[in-house]
C-alpha cells in the first residue's frame, strides 16, 4: 500500500513539524521545500524518508536548530564560511546568495564551507544560482560509502556534485550526481520498498556483489565507472573537506546517524555569465546546443533525447498535478512524527502497491 498526497499539503506539514522542533520559520520552510522538491523531481531517495533522520538529529543536538553561519575569511571573490553544525540546507542557501553576489562583483567567486551538514539534492542550490544568471558548481563530501579501489573497507563518501547553467529560453540545464554507481539514498529507498537492487550497485559487508538493499547498507556502495568513480570522490573530498578545513574521509557522519556531528564540507564555484559573454549571445549559443542535442537521431531503444535536468522538470510538472506518492514505511514515519509534534497529516489517497 502506498499513499498519495498533495505537494502543497506535504510542504505545510513538513514545515510545521520542523517548527514544532524549534527550527525558525524561514529555515523550516527551506528544509521542507528541499525535501518536497526532491519528491517532485522523482528523487524520493532525497525526499520525505529523510525527514525523520533530520528530526532525530535535531533532538540529539547533532544538528543545531538555530543555524549560524560565520565568515572566517574574506578576500572578496573567495570566502570561507563556518556552518557551526547547523542545517546543511540553510548553510548552503546562504553560500549561494553570497556566491552570486560576489560573482556579480568580481565575475567569479568561490565559497568554501566547513562544519556544515547534508544538504539534500545539490541541484536545488545550483539551480538557484543559474536562475540568477550564473553558472555554478557545487560539491560536497559525505560519510563513508565506498572502499578505495582495491580495498574492502569503506572510507570514502559518495561525494556528490552538481553543475547548473542558465539556458536562455530553454530554462536551466543541470547535472547532479554521486560518484558511486548510485546515490546511497536510493539503496535506503529500495530497503523501505522491500525491492532488490541491481547487482552492480553495491556489495555486502564481505565485499560480495548483492541485490539485497539491507545487506548493501551494511556493506559498500560501488564506485561508478570502476576506479574513475573512486578517484573522482577522492578529489572532491579534497575540495570539499581537506581544503575547507572540514571533516574528510571516514570522519564525516551521515544524516542517518542520529547523534554524530556531520562535519561535512562544501565548495561552491560561481561564474557570472555576463562577466564572460554578452548574455544574449550566450543564450543563443546554449539554446543552439540544447536544440541540436534534442534533435539528434535516436537509438533503437530510445523514444526521445533529453538534456540534463529535463527529466526532473517533466516529473515536476506531472507530480505537481497528480500528487506525491510515498511508501508505506515513509508514510508510517510521518504518522509518528505528526503524533509526536501534534501536527495534522495531510489527507492522502491509499493506493495498491
Amino acid at each position: 500500500m502506498t499513499h498519495r498526497t498533495r505537494p502543497d499539503a506535504l510542504l505545510t506539514f513538513t514545515e510545521a513539524v520542523l517548527r514544532a522542533e524549534g527550527v525558525p520559520e524561514p529555515d523550516a520552510h527551506l528544509l521542507a521545500d528541499t525535501l518536497v522538491t526532491a519528491e517532485l523531481w522523482g528523487h524520493a531517495s532525497h525526499g520525505m524518508l529523510r525527514l525523520p533522520w533530520y528530526v532525530t538529529r535535531l533532538r540529539t543536538g547533532a544538528m543545531e536548530r538555530q543555524t549560524r553561519v560565520e565568515r572566517l575569511r574574506d578576500t572578496g571573490p573567495l570566502v570561507l564560511l563556518d556552518g557551526c553544525n547547523g542545517i546543511g540546507q540553510v548553510v548552503t542557501a546562504h553560500a549561494v546568495d553570497l556566491g552570486v553576489e560576489r560573482a556579480r562583483e568580481h565575475g567569479v567567486s568561490a565559497v568554501a564551507i566547513r562544519n556544515s551538514g547534508h544538504f539534500g539534492t545539490a541541484a536545488y542550490f545550483t539551480r538557484r544560482a543559474a536562475a540568477e544568471g550564473c553558472v555554478a558548481l557545487l560539491c560536497t563530501n559525505a560519510s563513508p560509502a565506498m572502499a578505495p579501489w582495491g580495498g574492502r573497507t569503506k572510507s570514502i563518501g559518495t561525494n556528490p556534485w552538481s553543475i547548473a547553467a542558465p539556458a536562455g529560453r530553454r530554462g536551466i540545464v543541470v547535472m547532479d550526481l554521486a560518484n558511486t554507481a548510485v546515490a546511497r539514498g536510493k539503496v535506503y529507498l529500495a530497503a523501505e520498498r522491500g525491492t532488490p537492487i541491481p547487482p552492480d550497485w553495491a556489495a555486502d559487508a564481505e565485499g560480495n556483489p548483492t541485490t539485497d538493499a539491507r545487506a548493501a547498507i551494511e556493506g559498500l556502495i560501488l564506485p561508478m565507472a570502476g576506479p574513475k568513480g573512486y578517484v573522482m570522490s577522492f578529489m572532491f573530498d579534497i575540495l570539499a573537506g581537506v581544503l575547507t578545513g572540514s571533516a574528510f574521509g571516514s570522519s564525516v557522519a551521515g544524516p542517518y546517524q542520529p547523534d554524530a556531528i556531520s562535519g561535512a564540507g562544501h565548495l561552491l564555484l560561481t561564474i557570472d555569465v555576463a562577466a564572460l559573454a554578452d548574455p544574449a549571445e550566450y543564450a543563443e549559443r546554449i539554446e543552439a546546443l540544447v536544440d541540436s542535442t534534442r534533435s539528434a537521431e535516436t537509438a533503437a531503444w530510445a523514444d526521445r533525447i533529453l538534456v540534463p535536468g529535463e527529466l526532473e522538470d517533466r516529473t515536476l510538472a506531472e507530480l505537481t498535478k497528480s500528487g506525491i506518492t510515498l511508501t508505506t514505511t515513509t508514510w508510517a514515519s510521518l504518522v509518528a512524527l505528526g503524533a509526536e509534534t501534534r501536527v495534522d497529516l495531510p489527507p492522502a489517497e491509499e493506493l495498491a502497491a
